[in-house]
């Protein structure tokens, strides 16, 4: 298995540019000084390729149809673990992820 430092290489070619249709974390934030809730930002840098736009799959950054960002289905996108469920906000504002634990995560 390829290391994260050679899987990151392997996406970007000799200018440091990415390769078509990937996405790499370029800053991760947390903030845990509320009891029971940490609130993560997270910007991604994505060379996504005609007809894709930044988005989320399997809660990492990924290029999907743009068609899912336009009409606001977060949940086609599979932005939630494997074994999460996913559900729209009523505002389709963003989604939750439910482990079957019950905890939640919201992304707005």
């Amino acid at each position: 298995m390829a290391s994260h430092g050679q899987q990151q290489r392997e996406q970007e070619d000799s200018e440091g540019q990415l390769a078509a249709g990937t996405c790499e974390i370029v800053t991760l934030d947390r903030d845990s000084s509320q009891p029971r809730r940490t609130i993560a930002r997270q910007t991604a840098r994505c060379a996504c390729k005609k007809g894709q736009i930044a988005g989320t799959t399997r809660a990492r950054p990924a290029c999907v149809d743009a068609r899912i960002i336009k009409t606001k289905q977060w949940c086609e996108m599979l932005p939630c673990l494997e074994g999460e469920g996913c559900d729209l906000l009523i505002n389709r504002s963003g989604w939750t992820c439910t482990q079957p634990g019950g905890r939640i995560k919201t992304t707005t």
